[in-house]
């Protein structure tokens, strides 16, 4: 019994210590991801400010010494968050890997790039759809009060980046739910179940990054619906075939 005790702790130390190398693998990947983003932020900005998201240049202004600095520092780390999202997902692969079969190795090294593929896309439609739609409700809010436009270049990153990141994350919820089926924590009945309260909690968080318009409110709320219904087509499809005589026992 002791050694049986002695090995299963030498198990534990061997998953923590290779669990802490993955962890500063990735750490110094974000880092490096961070000095090419601030590299780069000078190139990014200037796109992005020549390429307004409300289709004209605008005139942004510093209200404090600090404001240049942290709009590098926000656009460094959507940057590098971009580039360690893969890594971050490989190493966590790679982690549970042996105790995943070959069957479920494959399918689940799937999630590295769509990971990945997801982020972006929900980053470009925050980017291409919703904040425009933000942007030209609040000058038009403006200009019927008669106020004059000065934007100050740390708000309106702030601004942006506080409607990209929400929606990069919300576009990973096929992946969650796919994950959570394959662990046996969802299946057909509960996405039933769950349905109605994940539609009035993504109606809150359309009406939150949306301007307060019905228009505005459908043109998020209603991708996001779908991105729900799509996420749970597919778990359904995977609990099923993960419940078939011929794939065997469904893991987990």
């Amino acid at each position: 019994m002791k050694m049986n005790g002695m090995s299963a702790n030498q198990e534990w130390i061997g998953h923590l210590s290779e669990l802490r190398k993955r962890l500063i693998v990735t750490g110094i990947w974000f880092v490096a991801s961070m000095g090419a983003g601030l590299y780069l932020s000078p190139s990014i900005l200037l796109l992005l400010k020549s390429r307004a998201a409300a289709g004209a240049p605008i005139d942004w202004h510093v209200f404090s010494f600090t404001d240049g600095l942290f709009v590098y520092l926000r656009c460094a780390f959507l940057l590098a968050a971009l580039l360690t999202l893969p890594l971050a997902m490989y190493h966590a692969w790679a982690f549970v890997r042996p105790g995943l079969t070959a069957r479920e190795a494959r399918g689940t090294f799937g999630y590295v790039p769509a990971s990945f593929l997801l982020f972006v896309g929900g980053l470009s439609f925050g980017y291409f759809l919703v904040f425009p739609m933000m942007l030209k409700f609040m000058q038009s809010m403006n200009a019927s009060v008669g106020a004059v436009e000065l934007y100050g270049i740390e708000r309106y990153f702030a601004f942006l980046f506080g409607v990209l990141l929400p929606l990069g994350i919300a576009f990973e919820m096929p992946l969650i739910m796919l994950f959570l089926t394959r662990l046996g924590l969802l299946d057909p009945t509960r996405i039933r179940q769950v349905r109605k309260y994940a539609y009035v909690g993504l109606a809150i968080v359309g009406s939150c990054i949306s301007p307060p318009d019905l228009f505005s409110h459908l043109s998020v709320t209603v991708p996001l619906l779908l991105l729900f219904e799509c996420s749970a087509l597919v778990a359904c499809r995977q609990f099923r075939r993960s419940a078939s005589p011929a794939a065997g026992p469904a893991p987990g």
